[in-house]
């Protein structure tokens, strides 16, 4: 049997990865204390994956102050949106067996 993979995209290869886009997908933003919470990383784990799916361009970060707190939100782009969707279907092809066409 042939499996074709060609469909996944190995920036989502991480779990990290797939729970930060799994989370940003459902939600408008998320601040960096709420993303590092839900998923159980350590500070510098999560900056690292949000800065690699930053520079891939899935993901945009914004960096304020509140009051004189600093406050961290991300938000997927149309681009990130396009390649997670485009990479749950492919896992999905590969479950069922299909080839995606």
């Amino acid at each position: 049997m042939f499996t074709n993979l060609d469909g996944l995209n190995k920036a989502f290869e991480s779990k990290t990865r797939l729970g930060i886009m799994s989370v940003l997908m459902v939600n408008d933003t998320v601040d960096f204390s709420t993303l590092k919470s839900l998923l159980g990383l350590t500070d510098g784990n999560l900056a690292s994956h949000t800065r690699a799916l930053e520079d891939m361009g899935y993901i945009q970060c914004q960096k304020r102050f509140i009051g004189r707190k600093p406050n961290t939100t991300f938000q997927v782009t149309q681009a990130g949106s396009q390649a997670f969707k485009a990479h749950l279907q492919a896992l999905e092809d590969l479950i069922k067996g299909t080839t995606g066409q």
